[in-house]
């Protein structure tokens, strides 16, 4: 009995897999992250990737844990092979080998007012200095920020539209005062240099009918903080952190923080809890309590002068 494997043209199976996703309602940031992670098995494998058997699939996954690769990158590649070979390609048996990493979150890389200040202030460029203002003023996912157009700005009402943000879910951000005119300064400047089209997007990349790419701005980051000296771990994704951190320390009530960031589930906004200094130097330690408790004691016991 043959039991060969006649493979599809790789740019068909890329373009039914895109159709599937799309059916299916996924974002377009997932469907090019499902296809990132199909492209690399495929180069892993040497050839088309619906050809491959189940003990590929573990060889691919034991080779990810050879390099080291982490764990959100493993299960990320886990999620996109699962979709390609159970919807796609009709073949959920193959996939049924593949492991998830089961992880506790760790606590997030939080920047001082002072250090977020500093970054932003050495950002390369008023373009930059734009974007990661946006991403900490408002508190934007890197590809929310990426993705804004020029018409998502409503200085009338002080809002930033949000569209289609994770979970194709719409919002609305808030627009400080500094950061609108922020955004102006950079607004006239894009037109000077001829990158701001109409309706187009409000940080174009290199050929600006395109969005700036996630990478950019992450590249941008890394080089303003060693610009400024500040030695975290440090991305754009860090500045959403702080954002919500800095309103946290400053009183703000975590559900207006939730809805802020946009998260669904409040559980995902209280993590920022584990990471607000301040909260905890405000916390009085029952042994403080102890300890005021037994100092009041002994004052009473003393007698008198």
């Amino acid at each position: 009995m043959d039991t060969t494997i006649t493979s599809a043209p790789i740019g068909s199976l890329r373009q039914r897999m895109l159709q599937d996703m799309k059916l299916r309602g996924l974002g377009a940031h997932t469907q090019q992250d499902y296809i990132r992670h199909v492209r690399s098995f495929a180069a892993f494998l040497g050839r088309p990737p619906d050809t491959a058997s189940a003990e590929d699939l573990r060889r691919f996954q034991l080779d990810q844990h050879r390099r080291a690769v982490g764990p959100a990158t493993i299960n990320a590649a886990v999620s996109a092979l699962r979709f390609l070979f159970t919807m796609t390609l009709k073949r959920p048996e193959v996939a049924l080998g593949l492991s998830v990493i089961r992880s506790e979150p760790k606590l997030r890389e939080v920047l001082s007012v002072e250090e977020a200040a500093r970054l932003i202030e050495a950002a390369p460029g008023i373009k930059y200095k734009a974007a990661f203002s946006v991403a900490y003023g408002a508190g934007l996912r890197v590809s929310e920020v990426t993705h804004l157009k020029i018409g998502d700005i409503d200085s009338e009402r002080m809002i930033i539209r949000v569209e289609q943000g994770k979970g194709r879910k719409d919002r609305n951000a808030m627009l400080p005062p500094h950061l609108l005119d922020l955004l102006r300064q950079w607004w006239r400047e894009g037109k000077r240099r001829g990158v701001m089209l109409p309706h187009g997007w409000l940080f174009p990349g290199r050929n600006c009918t395109d969005p700036i790419s996630a990478r950019q701005l992450n590249r941008a980051v890394h080089e303003a903080a060693e610009f400024a000296g500040i030695h975290k771990r440090v991305s754009p994704h860090t500045l959403r952190h702080s954002f919500a951190t800095h309103l946290l320390e400053q009183g703000v009530d975590i559900r207006v923080i939730q809805v802020l960031l946009g998260h669904t589930n409040i559980d995902t906004t209280a993590i920022y809890t584990k990471v607000s200094s301040k909260t905890m130097r405000a916390v009085a330690s029952p042994l403080d309590q102890i300890v005021a408790l037994m100092e009041g004691r002994k004052r009473t016991a003393s007698p008198p002068g």
